[in-house]
């Protein structure tokens, strides 16, 4: 059925698929919720600072 360097070639690429199906899995459930999730905290952050910043200078 299959010679030696065939099963050796056909189990890397199993093992490489494998691998890039599980990052892609974390990538998706875990890394990008939370750059994005990051980012939308700090969009917020810099609002309240400048909203802040206005009204120092509308008190002044």
């Amino acid at each position: 059925m299959f010679e030696f360097d065939q099963y050796l070639g056909f189990l890397a690429f199993l093992t490489i698929a494998t691998i890039g199906f599980w990052l892609m899995i974390f990538l998706l459930t875990f890394v990008v919720p939370y750059w994005v999730g990051g980012s939308i905290i700090e969009m917020i952050k810099e609002k309240k600072e400048a909203k802040r910043k206005k009204q120092e200078a509308l008190n002044k």
